[in-house]
Parts: structure tokens; C-alpha cells; sequence
């Protein structure tokens, strides 16, 4: 396991994604998302597809390795090729986590 400073998850939280199912602009919007569809759809939520597709953890590791946060190469298609997932995994854990802190509580620890 990693450590993994808030800065960095908070990072990870602005990180922008690329076209997704969720529609979000950025990996925070996405776990917004996530929740959103797990209350939505109460017992019919799919975790597997929760937005119609598998795969969608990629959608989340893939914008980490186009920003840097993750050691990852795109084959020459585009598409991921070799990616870190535990680095990735760890750093979108981290990234939930900070999910918990009060906004006025990170506005104070950044100014800090």
C-alpha cells in the first residue's frame, strides 16, 4: 500500500475524464455519479454495469494514467494497454476518502 497525501487525492477528485457513461466531467462528478445511481436504483443497481457498460473501472483508471498519477501505457489504438491497477485502485480509494471531508474543512487545510 501506498501513501497518499490529501493533496494528491484531492488531485485525483479534479482529475478530468474523458467521455464516459456517467456524463461526469471529472473523477469526482463520476463518484457522485456512482452514489447517485446506487440510490436511484435501489436494489436494481447493477455493479457491474452501473451506468450500462462493464468496465467501468477503467473509465476512472484511465484518466489517472493520462494525467501521470499512474504509470500506465495506451496502445496505439488509444485504448489501455498496461496499466498499475493497484496504484490505481489505491489512489481512487484515497480520492473516496476525501470524498468524506466537509468542503469548509478543505478550504481551511488548504490555506494551511
Amino acid at each position: 500500500m501506498i501513501a497518499i497525501d490529501q493533496n494528491t487525492a484531492r488531485k485525483v477528485l479534479d482529475t478530468p475524464m474523458q467521455d464516459n457513461d456517467a456524463g461526469a466531467a471529472t473523477i469526482r462528478d463520476y463518484l457522485v455519479e456512482l452514489v447517485a445511481a446506487v440510490w436511484r436504483d435501489d436494489e436494481g443497481f447493477s455493479g457491474k454495469r452501473p451506468f450500462g457498460d462493464s468496465g467501468w473501472d477503467h473509465e476512472l483508471i484511465v484518466p489517472l494514467v493520462r494525467a501521470g498519477l499512474v504509470d500506465g501505457t495506451f496502445d496505439r489504438c488509444g485504448y489501455l494497454d498496461q496499466v498499475d491497477a493497484g496504484a490505481a485502485r489505491e489512489l481512487i480509494a484515497a480520492a473516496i476518502q476525501e470524498l468524506r471531508v466537509p468542503p469548509a474543512a478543505a478550504s481551511a487545510e488548504a490555506s494551511e
